[in-house]
């Protein structure tokens, strides 16, 4: 379900106004007004809404009220809320999906645009680094990929990964939380996963096709909803918080981020980027065992380059370069 066809736009249009209105009614003849629709249109269109799970309240001479919105992710809760020019103007909405990086990266195939977002509500055979899953139950969290056409050769690619932790950490703590990044690609709250992120990619010797960033946020599972091996490692906002989160209103302030500090990498290259993600991480500073499919290396982890390459520091005193990997953190950072 694309956010782009006609019959949504209207309704789009409808919720938007109403949710102006605040707890005001709003005339049938002001929306027709506004829309430049017959009164009997409108009707149709909240009618259409109701069906989606919005409680619209209609009272003769006084008009129509918004009630409450449903906990859903389509163009119709995003859309009002976003502040963006692309990142997500385009929602492929999906109640169930295998994949999203999957669906994101045939749309991209296919020619979907820069910006275009694929989400759904349930993954089944959610991807996570080095093959593993993602356990993505449904209708609780975030789960989705955005298509990008940044316009960059292949090896700087891996930067967009630490773009989006950095936008990821930043709209968790807007929410109210310290979240921080480990290298190279999690979220944490007090040490424990909230997030994750995969990036793919297609491109030539010379130049990206388009990248997909998939994000993973765990917004409101509860500890019955992490598989027993994952309870002592994960955790969620809503667990964080204690209270739930709106889930639209937490994906648009991301997108809102996530575009903010792609445009900054775009104009003026990865340094601040970098010098963002420093001040966020979780990982520097820290004794760090990493393991790679070749071989295992522990040290202090000491910085990251100018490309997000990992530099660990060795008992031996030699300084090592780590492009991918697992890394687990020997002892909390003081």
């Amino acid at each position: 379900m694309a956010a782009n066809a006609n019959e949504q736009t209207q309704e789009e249009l409808i919720l938007s106004f109403l949710s102006e209105s605040g707890g005001d009614y709003t005339s049938g003849e002001a929306l027709s007004s506004k829309l430049g629709l017959s009164r009997t249109a409108v009707w149709k269109h909240v009618e259409a809404l109701r069906a989606k799970g919005y409680r619209i309240e209609a009272v003769s001479a006084r008009g129509y009220r918004l009630v409450a919105v449903p906990d859903r992710l389509t163009s119709l809760e995003v859309g009002p809320l976003l502040d963006t020019r692309d990142l997500g103007r385009t929602i492929h909405h999906h109640e169930s999906l295998p994949s999203t990086n999957e669906k994101a990266f045939r749309l991209a195939q296919d020619g979907a645009r820069h910006g275009e977002v694929v989400v759904a509500e349930q993954q089944t055979a959610g991807k996570g680094r080095r093959g593993r899953t993602w356990v993505s139950p449904p209708g609780l969290n975030l789960y989705f990929s955005a298509i990008l056409r940044p316009g960059l050769p292949p090896q700087r690619a891996p930067e967009l990964t630490l773009v989006a932790a950095v936008a990821l950490a930043e709209s968790l703590r807007d929410a109210g939380v310290e979240a921080a990044i480990k290298w190279p690609n999690d979220v944490h709250i007090d040490g424990l996963k909230v997030a994750g992120i995969l990036t793919e990619l297609s491109a030539e010797p010379e130049r990206v096709h388009f990248v997909i960033v998939g994000v993973g946020v765990n917004l409101n599972s509860q500890v019955e909803h992490f598989p027993e091996e994952l309870r002592a490692t994960a955790t969620s906002l809503s667990l964080a918080l204690g209270q739930p989160v709106h889930r639209a209103r937490f994906a648009a302030s991301l997108w809102t981020r996530l575009e903010e500090w792609l445009d900054l990498y775009l104009d003026t290259g990865f340094d601040a980027v970098r010098a963002r993600w420093k001040a966020l991480s979780s990982t520097l500073g820290q004794d760090v065992l990493v393991r790679t499919d070749r071989h295992e290396l522990r040290g202090r982890a000491e910085d990251i380059d100018p490309s997000g390459a990992l530099l660990v520091r060795t008992a031996e005193g030699s300084l090592e370069r780590v492009l991918a990997g697992d890394v687990e953190q020997l002892r909390p950072r003081r």
